[in-house]
């Protein structure tokens, strides 16, 4: 029997053994079974130099190898490249093999041949791997084509419309992309026009889905060569069926009449109440629809706006309105007055003129803007209004829709609205009057025209 061996704990449960104990007190574990401890360790880590034998079953001995000293300071560890290992590279060639330690021509105070020669902390690589030519052998390389140079994408039909968001797609009848299926703003939600001497600019506003306003804005020749600007501004009545369309028709209209009656020497003033009768004519025109829509849409009434023109000619203001869209005029010096030039045809207007309100008490009824007079087939009874001044001083006329005059609704507030350039920048200052009333709410849609009137000597007052 082999001697049995100390062990100071058990092996199947680590509880602590005392000496000459045969099975573990805890467990029950046959302490007899362990294998005895050979003097020395499998790994060769035993002080005593040389092999050293064991008693092994049968009675015969073996010998355990003794592992080789190294010393770590003076040979590093031996280097394993990719190409120890058989395959191929990523273009599907073999790889290149690892040069020969042997061939490696060894150097002054290298080790003897038949070792491998290495330079401490180098590795053993060739200078240069052989790279595949990609594609056919022999053949060159196509060179990547040049963005710049490359040809652009096929130019779409001419009138085809593209999206504003992936700048791809065509926009179908409804709005839409039918790339990317996003919506597409209007042509009307924002626009601006500005010729040498009259600018404007609409907005839809903040609050409304769509814009209901329309301007038109022109200048024409009268039969003496002196020029006419023309400006007109409509508003569409909320209210009325399709109000975008009677606006539109509207100022159409009224701009046209006014090119055609202007330069064959007819009165500014007649001029202006001829072409409002036109522009009513248009909006009626709108309220003869099909009977079919009428079946499906019972409740439908007729389209309605409202209007509002100035014509600048000659030294004189003319000034034509229906409804409640607003001409303001303000002197370029602000010395003299700031002044409503028109009139509105509202509920609140006619509490002021009957002296039923004060303006201030009318205005802030709910039932002030509540319109008395306007263009369509539903009107109780049109009456244009016209009027003609000669200002006295330069300055410019402002032509807008309640949609900014809500926000400046007194002469004073208006002149500080009014930039100090105003005269010289059309544009800007129509801009700047959107914008204010955007700044204040933009609860309407917002239409502006400025036109300039400059400085005629001859005259003064009003006719």
């Amino acid at each position: 029997m082999s001697q049995m061996p100390q062990l100071s704990a058990c092996p199947s449960c680590e509880e602590p053994l005392e000496s000459g104990d045969l099975y573990c007190g805890a467990c029950g574990f046959d302490l007899s079974a362990v294998p005895p401890r050979p003097d020395v360790s499998p790994n060769g880590s035993a002080g005593s130099a040389g092999p050293v034998r064991a008693a092994a079953a049968g009675g015969e001995a073996s010998e355990w190898p003794v592992a080789p000293e190294v010393d770590s300071s003076d040979t590093p560890v031996p280097t394993h490249l990719p190409t120890d290992l058989p395959g191929t590279d990523s273009a599907g060639g073999e790889l290149p093999e690892r040069p020969d330690a042997g061939s490696v021509a060894p150097e002054a105070g290298a080790a003897a041949p038949g070792a491998e020669s290495v330079t401490p902390g180098a590795s053993v690589e060739p200078d240069e791997y052989p790279l595949p030519a990609p594609g056919a052998p022999g053949a060159p390389a196509a060179p990547a084509e040049d963005p710049r140079t490359a040809a652009p994408d096929a130019t779409p039909p001419a009138g085809t419309k593209l999206c504003v968001a992936c700048r791809s797609g065509r926009v179908d009848p409804d709005g839409y992309c039918e790339n990317c299926g996003h919506a597409q703003p209007r042509e009307r939600d924002h626009m601006e026009q500005e010729l040498d001497t009259v600018a404007a600019v609409s907005d839809r506003g903040l609050r409304h889905h769509r814009n209901e306003d329309a301007f038109a804005i022109s200048t024409a020749a009268l039969p003496d060569g002196s020029p006419a600007v023309v400006a007109i501004v409509c508003d569409g009545v909320s209210s009325a069926t399709r109000p975008d369309e009677a606006s539109l028709a509207a100022s159409r209209a009224a701009n046209e009449s006014l090119l055609v009656s202007l330069p064959r020497g007819t009165h500014p003033q007649q001029a202006m109440h001829e072409a409002i009768l036109a522009a009513a004519d248009a909006v009626n025109a709108l309220a003869a629809e099909p009977a079919s829509a009428r079946e499906h849409s019972p409740h439908q009434n007729a389209p309605a706006c409202t209007l509002v023109g100035s014509i600048v000619a000659g030294g004189l203001l003319v000034v034509g309105w229906v409804g409640d869209s607003r001409a303001y005029w303000v002197p370029d010096d602000r010395e003299g007055p700031t002044v409503r030039l028109t009139e509105d045809d509202s509920w609140a207007a006619q509490m002021v003129a009957a002296g039923l309100m004060n303006e201030a008490e009318a205005y802030a009824d709910e039932r002030a803007h509540a319109i008395t007079g306007w263009l369509g087939a539903d009107a109780y009874e049109l009456e244009p209004h016209t009027a003609s001044f000669k200002p006295d001083r330069a300055g410019v006329v402002v032509v807008c829709t309640d949609g900014l005059w809500n926000y400046a609704e007194a002469v004073e507030e208006m002149a500080d609205a009014v930039p100090a350039d105003a005269a010289d920048r059309p544009l800007h200052s129509a801009q700047v009057l959107v914008g204010h009333a955007l700044d204040g709410g933009g609860h309407d849609n917002v239409t502006v025209a400025v036109v300039p009137f400059p400085f005629v000597p001859q005259g003064a007052g009003s006719a």
